[in-house]
């Protein structure tokens, strides 16, 4: 197994079309298996807009349209493709879930997003996402040619404990497509991420995406990668973009053994 690989995160900007978006998802997923990454990710709610009403309306099955697409790009161009995340409508109950794909097109993983965004902060944003999810439950940790990876999905960044477990099952880069808001994100994300990498001595890998000023719910943006040693190794501005980041799975483990967190009492 190589100790150094590529990932890229596919920071697209979303419509109210999901023809539009699914165009929009296969140009930059060609772009990043192009460009030479072996793990692509899309976004939290990639085939949608963020919007309470959208998520009905293009809610799917597990084995939908969206999972057919996700499917296929990953067996088309040869990538462990983290699919983001979508409505998923499973026996009357929505789910914001992820389908992780290996490089054949087949499940490798599915993870059903456990926390989820209720908030309501004076002067800023109110949003309730459990009127139209259902929060999931467990872990996903999942096995690639890379190594061991884990995925959760935005608010999810919040709970320590469910990045120590993934990291504690053994994975080494944890994604987590996510549609911070642009008030939010601004003040915490760069805050979380870093600390959830340098905690648990982890690469985590934030897929956003781009900014659409003229959206309902407008997203900060800005997919990063940080590092074990809790510093970013890439960082995206606002716009639509594939970012790039290069794992050192020898630096993660050179990280683990100079610094042995892993190995004091609790």
């Amino acid at each position: 197994m190589n100790s150094q690989y590529k990932i890229a995160l596919c920071q697209m900007k979303t419509s109210s079309d999901k023809e539009e978006n699914k165009r929009r998802a296969a140009k930059l997923v060609e772009e990043a298996a192009g460009g030479g990454a072996g793990v692509v990710c899309l976004p939290e709610i990639w085939n949608s807009p963020y919007d309470m009403k959208l998520f009905f309306e293009n809610a799917e099955p597990e084995g939908g349209p969206s999972c057919d697409f996700m499917s296929g790009l990953a067996r088309k161009f040869g990538v462990v493709l983290i699919g983001g995340s979508i409505p998923e409508c499973d026996g009357g109950l929505l789910y914001n879930t992820s389908f992780v794909y290996g490089a054949s097109g087949e499940v490798v993983a599915k993870y059903r997003k456990a926390h989820l965004f209720d908030v309501d902060i004076e002067g800023g944003i109110r949003f309730k996402e459990s009127d139209a999810f259902t929060a999931g439950e467990g872990l996903a940790v999942f096995d690639t040619g890379f190594g061991r990876m884990g995925v959760a999905i935005c608010f999810d960044l919040r709970f320590p404990e469910m990045f120590k477990g993934m990291a504690d099952a053994g994975a080494e880069v944890i994604f987590l497509p996510a549609a911070f808001n642009i008030s939010t994100g601004a003040i915490h994300l760069d805050t979380l991420a870093k600390c959830r990498a340098l905690d648990n001595q982890v690469y985590l890998a934030v897929c956003a995406p781009a900014r659409n000023l003229t959206a309902s719910f407008i997203p900060w943006s800005h997919s990063a990668v940080a590092t074990p040693w809790g510093e970013y190794c890439a960082a995206a501005d606002s716009r639509e973009t594939v970012l790039y980041a290069d794992i050192d799975t020898d630096y993660l483990l050179r990280v683990r053994r100079e610094m042995p967190i892993g190995r004091q009492p609790e």
